[in-house]
């Protein structure tokens, strides 16, 4: 079975939230682009929360204008499929964390994109040494989690990244 091998980064110096998903599905990675399954909420959040729209890269631009910062936990897997559920956690090998912190200084929280890619952060990451970040569990944006409608997913996602972009320019170094 092949390999699903994740995407760089998008983010700038000055981010101070990091958005974190499992590991791109199946659309993603033929589209070489974060959420690209068009039933995927995210980027219809993010156009609600921060007017973002118009081409990916022009999203991604907005996204980092705001201080938000685009990853995976996981670098690579094998995942038949697109559901979190079938990621092969024995096969996992998991973004360098510690490079990214350093190069990235000013993050100060994380918005998990769904219950597994929160699962995967603190069964694989050593987060005692990210113990001054503030972590929240946010609704999954894949369409395969129907159990809460667009509307819901958007308040909890508002509400949970508001928190944590007021929070990180309440602590400004």
């Amino acid at each position: 079975m092949e390999r699903s091998e994740g995407f760089p980064p998008i983010a700038r110096k000055d981010a101070r939230v990091l958005v974190l998903g499992s590991l791109p599905g199946r659309k993603s990675l033929a589209e070489q682009e974060y959420y690209a399954h068009p039933q995927n909420a995210f980027w219809p959040i993010m156009q609600k929360i921060f007017g973002v729209s118009g081409s990916y890269d022009e999203r991604c631009e907005r996204l980092m204008q705001h201080e938000l910062a685009l990853w995976d936990v996981l670098l690579a897997s094998v995942r038949p499929g697109s559901l979190d559920a079938d990621i092969q956690q024995e096969t996992a090998s998991v973004n360098d964390f510690e490079t990214f912190f350093y190069e990235h200084p000013r993050i100060r929280g994380i918005a998990f994109n769904g219950r597994k890619a929160e699962q995967l952060f603190r069964r694989t990451v050593r987060i005692e040494h990210y113990g001054h970040l503030r972590m929240i569990g946010l609704p999954s944006t894949s369409p395969a989690y129907a159990a809460m409608p667009f509307a819901g997913k958007l308040d909890l996602w508002k509400i949970g990244v508001r928190w944590l972009r007021h929070d990180t320019h309440r602590r400004r170094t």
